[in-house]
Order: structure tokens, then C-alpha cells, then sequence
């Protein structure tokens, strides 16, 4: 048979199969195949959180609430969250879907709007001092992040929330290697992409020096103290260079090895409500500084 003859068969084959399949389903009620690739509502076909991972975290809660001793993770709920977050990081690995419907129901920004991009750092920021984010400074922090899925989200996350200034602090989750190994190349070529997109909208930019970590509890085998530092030495080069506005939080928390000072972080690696105080008074200084640059 001629190639294009047989092409044109198996094409026409394909869609007289598919044909017949959702001929057969509305027939018998069976559910159509799940859709896959470009579709109107990504979000929605996430795999919702399991329910064992719900009810311990409701005891945390709780546990919060009342002021007591959270509850350890058995195996089996350290196992049932594990596989569920490897499988919306394979499928929204930047984590869109996660500020998707607060995004949507955010009012107009005011001319005076800041969102602060960042990791877990940024996110457990809202909890140990809400009172910074009130009149319409918005927190855009996810757990775990690295500046390669922040770069992702940048655009819903930030950009499309039409803010006067946007305050990045990332990097931290790069060097304990959350997404895989990388290099200060990479890290440093992420900051400057969500920098040069701010930029291009006439966002100002708050660029923050990484906060201290002597050792990550999750992956101890990483020598964070000099990357750490070389990435900081970076950071305030590249902001002097750029006219940014740069915020140092690595030396006001900084035990004196460069480690997180014991009484300002709950685990060495995020502050607590003392060290989120500290935080804040400098983020509040930023703010006002960049207020007066010309994005």
C-alpha cells in the first residue's frame, strides 16, 4: 500500500475509533476519558488532598488553637501527603493553582499594593505577624519553592496583580535542593528574570538578602553556611547595581556563626513570631524606600 495512502487510513482509522467510543459511552453512561493537555479549568483536575492528610492536619490545628503540642505524622500520613505532593508537582509544578481563586477575588489593586513573592519563609509570614499584611499588602508565599517554580508564577502571582512594588526573598530552597540540584548560576539567572518581568510592568523591586541556616532539618547533608553567603554577597551587588532596593535580614538574625539566632526561629530555618517582628520593621523601611524610586 502506498505510505500516504496508509497514513491517511490510519488517520481516518483513529478518528472512527474514537467516534465509536464516545458513541458507545453515551450509550451506555460510561464517563468519558479524562481530558488531558490544554483545558479550560487545569485546577480542577488536581488530585484533591487525601483524606487521612486532612484529618491530621485539622488535629495541627486544633493542636495550634489551643496552644498545645502538635500531633506527630504517623508513616502512613507522612506517605499519603508525600505521594499527593509528588503528584501536583508533576502536574503544576510551579504551583499555580494554589493563589489561583484568591487571585481572582482580590479587589483592584490601590496604587500603594505590595505582594511579597517568596517561599515558606514569606508564607509563615502571614501567621507570625498578620498585621503586615493588611491594607492591600498581599502574600504570595508557597512552602517549599524554589526561585525556578517562582519564575512559573510570576506572572499570575505578581505581574497581574497590578502592584506598585513586589518584595522577593527566595533562594533558600534552591541550595537545600528541593527541585533537584542546581547551581548559583541558576538561582542567581531566576532572581534576574522575576527582577527584568517586574521591571517591564513598572513594579518596583524590594530584593531581600537570604535569612541565616546553619543546617536544613530536611536535608542535613547540605553545606548551606557559604553558599548562603556567596548567594547574600550577590544579591546586595546585583540590587547596588540595579538601583533595587535592598533589604538585609541575614545580619539582624544572624547568631554570630551564621546561624539563625535560637531565640528568633522556631526550627534554625523559619522565624517566630519574635524573629517575624524583626522582619517586619525592616520590610516596612524597604517598602517606604522603594516608594520613592521610579520603577
Amino acid at each position: 500500500m502506498n505510505a500516504k495512502i496508509w497514513m491517511a487510513s490510519a488517520v481516518l482509522g483513529v478518528f472512527a475509533c474514537a467516534a465509536a467510543v464516545a458513541q458507545s459511552s453515551s450509550k451506555t453512561g460510561a464517563q468519558p476519558v479524562e481530558t488531558v493537555g490544554v483545558v479550560h479549568n487545569p485546577c480542577a483536575a488536581l488530585p484533591p488532598e487525601p483524606a487521612i492528610v486532612q484529618a491530621f492536619m485539622a488535629q495541627v490545628d486544633q493542636a495550634k488553637a489551643h496552644h498545645q503540642s502538635e500531633p506527630q505524622a504517623s508513616a502512613e500520613v507522612n506517605a499519603a501527603s508525600k505521594a499527593w505532593n509528588d503528584k501536583k508537582a508533576l502536574e503544576d509544578f510551579g504551583n499555580l493553582c494554589r493563589y489561583r481563586d484568591a487571585n481572582a477575588a482580590l479587589a483592584p489593586a490601590t496604587s500603594h499594593r505590595v505582594v511579597f513573592m517568596g517561599d515558606s519563609i514569606t508564607e509563615f509570614w502571614g501567621a507570625g505577624d498578620p498585621k503586615l499584611f493588611t491594607n492591600d499588602v498581599v502574600n504570595r508565599g508557597i512552602s517549599g519553592q524554589t526561585t525556578s517554580q517562582m519564575v512559573l508564577r510570576f506572572q499570575a502571582d505578581v505581574i497581574d496583580l497590578h502592584p506598585a512594588i513586589v518584595h522577593i526573598l527566595a533562594g533558600t530552597n534552591d541550595i537545600a535542593g528541593n527541585t533537584g540540584p542546581t547551581s548559583l548560576d541558576a538561582i542567581e539567572n531566576n532572581i534576574a528574570a522575576m527582577v527584568d518581568m517586574a521591571r517591564a510592568h513598572r513594579i518596583r523591586v524590594v530584593l531581600a538578602a537570604l535569612t541565616p541556616v546553619a543546617r536544613y532539618p530536611w536535608r542535613p547533608s547540605v553545606d548551606s553556611i557559604p553558599t548562603i553567603k556567596a548567594l547574600n554577597d550577590w544579591i546586595k551587588t546585583y540590587a547596588d547595581k540595579e538601583g533595587l532596593t535592598y533589604v538585609d535580614y541575614f545580619t539582624p538574625l544572624d547568631d554570630g556563626h551564621r546561624g539563625f539566632k535560637a531565640k528568633l526561629a522556631n526550627d534554625g530555618v523559619h522565624p517566630n513570631p519574635a524573629g517575624y517582628a524583626v522582619m517586619s520593621r525592616l520590610a516596612k523601611a524597604a517598602v517606604v524606600q522603594a516608594q520613592s524610586k521610579t520603577p
